[in-house]
């Protein structure tokens, strides 16, 4: 049997090697359907098992863990054991209505985690019995050899073979927007510890977006780097809601006082004044009825319930109930650049000639809504050729095309379509027939196409070649640079040229753009130097506006991001977080010696983290929580899905978000719109605000009731309410109002004040004061007229 090997091991030792510990030998013959079936017996299929799903009546049970609602609980066992049966009923529909409540809107937001499977691809191009056939990727096994091109999702995790201008988008993995460059060779003794420096590796759910290749399957459905994220994500449970938590604590107050007054009843009625004991039991059933508020489990539940559903109309899906509130308290945002604050579509922003016109692009992604200006006015052929000349040629060396408005192929290549549509050019790659292409690799950085006019006359003339890269290896290969101004000529590139134009191209750098040089002549021994051509992901509209309205709120944003330290100081810088930075590697070292109080406090106040792997963002999150905050965590790919479940409270993207990276959240933005976060914690602070409102509405009727009960015991009187008066009126009458306050619009500094810290319990000084207060008033006034009654009798 062959032995199972990591994706880590496969990218450090040879083809042959693995071949050995596979099993297998391309060159003599792939493997069999007999076979395969074999190996799927020991690894199983090439998808993803879901833990034990819990049954829906454990669901619903579930429900009755809250500590009120276990109290409530407790008080209907002693109404039966007492015989009092309509008591007992009057609880028990009291609970059923409060559970039934929150297990509805739960069950009707929760999604299954067999979602997950559509990140999977459906199909696959596989060598199976020595033939090449297409199948469903859940029967791949390691071993199988299969062979991918642009548009396929890589089917399992695969060590390389043979590579032809292979790029992979591993963005929703790695974070990095720019396409991964693939090869084939070993890459022993180099640091491949980092899934990005796994450059012989295609792994699992990422997307082909050029050339074509060749592999051999190392890896499938939970073994794979994939399944390492899925299982991490299923061993972290989801901490507990500042809600629950002040909930919590409120419950055991409550049932620490009823008890300590109902022992002492007790003890005085049946002890000191020698009463029935059935009596003193039919009392305390009473007391502990009065003690808990009833209807606050309900009031809080439909308040919530009420609290996502208006969270929903403004494009924010919550998925549990107290996580609306919980939205209220969070003070630190962490958050993934690409797809979340940018919009993870490359736009070209400048174009630079030659001669040194700048050219400004409007519009973002691949809309051809926008224009091309220099000097204030719309490129003109006329007036502007060297910008053309630009951008024809990039377009004529390129791979991308348009399908249904995305782009199939590599996304700068579909920003520089997109900037010849904005000058009226359709597709300049027409004018061409292609002869040769000598595709992009890491080492040379460049890629370069022969072509032949179609127009040209006579049709044996010379043919031109287009060279796009970076600028230092364009510009190393140019001998020229293009001057159109008057006319179009060449001038021989000096040492002051070259200089002159990688500043400039360091320039757009440093603001976290990607720069390509473009040239152009007769051969590659003849090139001319065209210009520069910047781009970026852009953000998404309102994020800097969104950011600044946080920071004004006391909530710390931060961003954390796989792309290179230069990208994510820039784009920081643009979204308003000019804080320090720090990288995955720095981030680990410092967690290590977390003995240092000094270095979890550079960890806090970094607010851009670059070259991250998820379990980098696992480790802020983490340092951050044992700090007290709360902290929420946005992310749409893969690799945030972990960091996303182990936050208090996770978001998710909701079109561009991955399958997984949903499940593990607790909040969706449906329209991606970073800046609904904002709407969201506003509605949290609102509601918590009237929740206390409502609480101490609530308490006070409580603590009448239970004292009204109390001092007529201990003088002697009988009970002036029994179980089921005090349900009506904590449920009947007090509800309706207390709901009324739940719903009550929140004055707006409210909202504008700093999230609440988590410390601060439901029952405040101040709270217990006034509650003290009105249940003094109402237990003097409903106790003269009871006394009163009481002696005409």
């Amino acid at each position: 049997m062959y032995e199972q090997i990591t994706s880590e091991w496969a990218a450090k030792n040879s083809l042959e090697d693995v071949q050995r510990h596979l099993k297998v030998d391309v060159e003599k013959g792939f493997l069999s359907s007999d076979e395969a079936a074999s190996r799927r017996k020991v690894v199983g299929t090439n998808e993803f098992v879901d833990c034990d799903e819990e049954p829906m009546w454990q669901k619903y049970l579930g429900q009755f863990k809250d500590p009120m609602i276990l109290l409530l609980l407790t008080s209907a066992v002693i109404s039966v054991l007492m015989g009092q049966y309509d008591d007992a009923i009057s609880i028990t529909v009291a609970i059923t209505i409060v559970v039934t409540v929150a297990f509805i809107q739960e069950y009707r937001s929760e999604q299954s985690l067999k979602e997950l499977k559509k990140l999977l691809p459906p199909c696959c191009h596989c060598y199976r019995d020595g033939i090449l056939q297409d199948f469903e990727a859940r029967h791949l096994v390691p071993g199988d050899v299969v062979t991918m091109t642009v548009g396929d999702r890589v089917p399992a995790d695969v060590r390389l073979w043979e590579t032809e201008d292979f790029q992979v988008d591993e963005s929703s993995f790695t974070g990095e927007t720019k396409p991964a460059c693939k090869q084939s060779d070993s890459l022993a003794g180099e640091n491949v510890q980092s899934v990005a420096n796994r450059t012989n590796m295609a792994f699992m759910g990422t997307l082909v977006c050029s050339g074509h290749a060749k592999g051999i399957v190392t890896a499938t459905g939970a073994n794979s780097e994939f399944g390492e994220v899925f299982k991490l994500m299923q061993k972290e449970e989801a901490p507990r809601t500042p809600l629950q938590k002040s909930m919590g604590k409120l419950g055991q107050q409550l049932a620490f006082i009823s008890l300590c007054v109902i022992g002492v009843i007790l003890f005085i009625g049946w002890v000191v004044e020698r009463r029935n004991l059935l009596e003193m039991f039919t009392i305390a059933v009473s007391l502990a009825v009065a003690a808990i508020p009833e209807g606050l489990p309900i009031v809080v539940t439909v308040t919530l319930a009420l609290g996502s559903i208006r969270v929903a109309r403004r494009n924010a899906i919550v998925k549990k109930l107290p996580t609306v509130e919980s939205l209220g308290c969070a003070n630190v945002i962490c958050s993934d650049k690409t797809g979340t604050l940018t919009q993870n579509l490359m736009t070209v922003t400048d174009i630079y000639t030659a001669q040194g016109d700048v050219a400004k692009v409007t519009g973002t992604g691949y809309s051809p809504q926008g224009e091309v200006i220099v000097n204030n006015s719309a490129v003109q052929l006329c007036d502007h050729r060297g910008v053309f000349k630009v951008v024809e040629a990039g377009c004529a060396c390129s791979n991308a095309t348009f399908s249904n408005g995305s782009v199939i192929g590599q996304p700068t290549e579909g920003a520089i379509l997109t900037v010849a549509l904005k000058m009226g050019l359709d597709n300049p790659r027409d004018k061409y027939t292609r002869l040769e292409e000598v595709p992009f690799t890491s080492d040379q950085k460049w890629m370069a196409v022969t072509c032949q006019s179609r127009h040209a006359s006579p049709p044996s003339s010379e043919p031109v070649c287009f060279v796009k890269g970076s600028a230092e290896s364009v510009l190393t290969r140019c001998q020229y640079y293009q001057v159109c101004s008057p006319s179009v000529r060449q001038e021989p590139i000096l040492v002051a040229d070259r200089e002159r134009f990688l500043a400039v191209e360091e320039q757009l750098a440093e603001r976290g753009l990607r720069v390509l040089a473009v040239a152009s002549g007769p051969s590659m021994k003849q090139l001319t130097f065209l210009g520069l051509i910047a781009m970026s992901d852009p953000p998404r509209p309102g994020v800097p506006e969104a950011i600044a309205s946080l920071h004004a709120g006391g909530v710390r944003v931060k961003m954390v991001t796989g792309d290179s330290k230069p990208t994510a100081i820039a784009i920081g810088k643009r979204l308003g977080m000019e804080g320090a930075s720090m990288s995955g590697d720095e981030l680990e070292n410092l967690y290590c010696s977390s003995s240092d109080p000094l270095a979890l406090e550079r960890i806090s106040a970094a607010d851009v983290f670059y070259r991250v792997s998820p379990r980098h963002k696992v480790i802020i999150i983490k340092v951050l929580q044992g700090q007290n905050n709360i902290v929420a965590m946005t992310g749409d790919g893969v690799n945030d899905a972990v960091a996303v479940k182990c936050a208090d409270i996770g978001v998710a993207m909701g079109k561009s978000g991955t399958d997984v990276c949903k499940e593990a959240a607790d909040v969706i933005l449906v329209n991606d719109d970073f800046g609904t976060i904002l709407a969201a914690i506003e509605e949290g602070k609102s509601i918590f605000y009237n929740i206390k409102n409502f609480v101490r509405f609530q308490l006070s009727t409580s603590i009448a009731a239970l004292m009204l009960i109390a001092f007529s015991t201990l003088f002697s009187l009988p009970s002036p309410l029994n179980a089921m008066q005090i349900l009506w009126i904590n449920i009947i009458m007090d509800g309706p109002p207390a709901q009324s306050l739940g719903v009550e619009p929140v004055d707006p500094d409210v909202v504008r004040r700093p999230p609440r810290k988590i410390s601060q319990g439901m029952i405040t000084r101040l709270l217990a004061f006034r509650v003290v207060m009105s249940a003094a008033c109402i237990v003097l006034g409903t106790f003269w007229v009871f006394w009163n009654e009481v002696r005409m009798l």
